[in-house]
């Protein structure tokens, strides 16, 4: 019989949150992205004001500082202001 250690203090599976949460990325110097889906065993978010999507492993993912979404936020605005993003 194979069992898997997992810590007790880890919640399996972890909750899913709503499309277009923002949450922070920790494996990636705490980049904040809205949340798109589940894609397998991962999740994708996507960079606030547009662009690629990436996918990153649950456990790294926190959600988003409020510090962290105003900035996120007023990024978006600020492109949006400059033609960048629609």
């Amino acid at each position: 019989m194979y069992v898997e250690n997992v810590s007790s203090n880890t919640e399996w599976p972890p909750h899913v949150p709503a499309p277009g949460t923002l949450l922070a990325d920790t494996s990636r110097g705490d980049r904040v992205g809205e949340f798109r889906g589940v894609a397998g065993p991962y999740w994708s978010l996507r960079p606030v004001g547009g662009g690629r999507e990436w996918e990153v492993e649950p456990r790294y993912v926190r959600p988003a500082l409020l510090m962290e979404q105003l900035r996120a936020r007023t990024a978006r605005l600020n492109a949006r202001s400059r033609g960048e993003v629609l």
